[in-house]
């Protein structure tokens, strides 16, 4: 599936962390009846994702909420304790964090980057999409890992 304004969010296992430990859902569980702010980046304590790509959505959050956003959520091709712990360092309480640990929401939209030459593997590129009861309103894709179209201010901006 290569993402377009209008497609749907197809089923896809993904893991969330919770008190007694990860849980499997479905992505369309988590994204329905919603608008959603999704954000896909390559992984959780990378110096971009960390640094440069998550604080601009958690210093914007009430900006976000404030335009009808109900829920951002983070998501990468990190396992859930990772992910969490990801959140925790970065005391993202308000935002939902994601593990696509087995790659089939990479998979399933084909937004992903291979990074194994520097010892990543594949995984999800960068990207935000709001997503209104899991049907994409809006891409914005770095087609890879870049930062320009996926920030914070940028999609603030354009909402």
């Amino acid at each position: 599936m290569n993402i377009n304004i209008n497609d749907e969010i197809r089923s896809a296992k993904i893991y969330t962390m919770t008190s007694s430990g990860p849980k499997s859902d479905d992505i369309k569980n988590i994204l329905s009846n919603k608008n959603i702010l999704l954000v896909g980046v390559p992984g959780a304590f990378t110096p971009t994702c960390n640094d440069d790509h998550l604080p601009g959505f958690i210093e914007n959050y009430k900006e976000f909420k404030e335009k009808g956003i109900d829920e951002i959520i983070f998501i990468s091709v990190n396992d859930p304790f990772v992910v969490s712990k990801w959140k925790e360092y970065n005391k993202a309480d308000n935002i939902i964090f994601l593990s696509d640990a087995d790659s089939e929401f990479a998979n399933m939209l084909n937004l992903k980057i291979d990074l194994s030459v520097i010892g990543l593997g594949v995984r999800l590129s960068r990207f935000a999409l709001i997503i209104e009861n899991c049907v994409i309103k809006k891409v914005f894709d770095e087609k890879g890992g870049g930062l320009e179209k996926s920030t914070a201010i940028n999609v603030l901006s354009n909402l």
